[in-house]
């Protein structure tokens, strides 16, 4: 993982707020909000809350539930904590490699799209377990590789032609890089989950136009600080030949693409 994989600072968190959330990360958002709240646990934990697309889903589909929602970046945090309007929240700081909390504080852990920039994933899976009580859920998501999320994926290949020489590879390398299930699977056994189930879900990605797409891929998110990073021929021309290749693809008008995640439920 490169250093600016987990740099969420300037206009990065309104850009992905505003523009990633709503095309890729609410649907799955509704589902955690869903299967949480079959379990009614009374006390949850969210890790890697980012700007707190799943906060406000869960807040709103359990709002006599308490919540701690916590990320590594304050500037999310801050983000999330001004757009929070339902539910009972805390807003906190924190590792989920070294969460602040006591063993067995919480009915469920939840973590969406997170897991991918666990530098080790065995400690952060540990984490959630001792915080666990007896017979609680860590509930979380990952995307699949790549070429299972086509607006994704096209993009990279769009930015490889404009950069031949060092591409920029955040998105393949950290929030589609980790999808291997058979490793998912061993790496929280490792961490002391013995209950584990994998499924995989679809979804259908939309945005009004090809340009605002790339917008949120590329200017809501760690690609953003890549691309800048790479100099000439610069940031407008990497967008407009993203953009480009995305509407030859899906259209000139509002455009739809697959995207598909893994959805994985462990209990203590």
């Amino acid at each position: 993982m490169a250093t600016t994989d987990k740099e969420f600072v300037g206009s990065i968190p309104e850009t992905y707020d505003r523009l990633m959330v709503p095309m890729i990360f609410a649907p799955y958002a509704a589902d955690i909000a869903r299967r949480l709240s079959a379990l009614k646990p009374k006390r949850i934990l969210e890790v890697a809350a980012g700007t707190g697309v799943v906060t406000r889903a869960v807040a709103d589909a359990m709002p006599q539930v308490d919540i701690v929602a916590t990320d590594l970046n304050q500037p999310m945090i801050e983000y999330a904590r001004k757009r929070q309007s339902a539910g009972t929240v805390e807003w906190r700081t924190a590792d989920a490699l070294v969460l602040p909390f006591p063993d067995e504080s919480f009915d469920a852990v939840i973590c969406q799209f997170g897991a991918m920039f666990f530098p080790d994933k065995v400690r952060g899976y540990g984490e959630a377990r001792r915080v666990l009580k007896e017979r609680g859920t860590y509930l979380f998501n990952v995307w699949d590789k790549i070429e299972a999320n086509e607006f994704a994926g096209v993009i990279l290949k769009a930015l490889a032609e404009v950069f031949p020489n060092d591409p920029p590879r955040f998105m393949q390398r950290t929030p589609h890089g980790y999808h291997d299930t058979d490793t998912i699977r061993a790496e929280l056994t490792k961490a002391g989950f013995n209950d584990v189930t994998i499924e995989p879900l679809d979804a259908i990605s939309r945005a009004p136009s090809a340009r605002t797409a790339v917008t949120a891929y590329c200017q809501g998110s760690p690609w953003k600080l890549e691309i800048e990073a790479r100099g000439a021929p610069g940031v407008e021309a990497a967008l407009a030949k993203a953009a480009e290749a995305l509407a030859k693809r899906f259209g000139a008008g509002p455009i739809e693409g697959r995207i598909r995640a893994y959805v994985i439920t462990a209990r203590k």
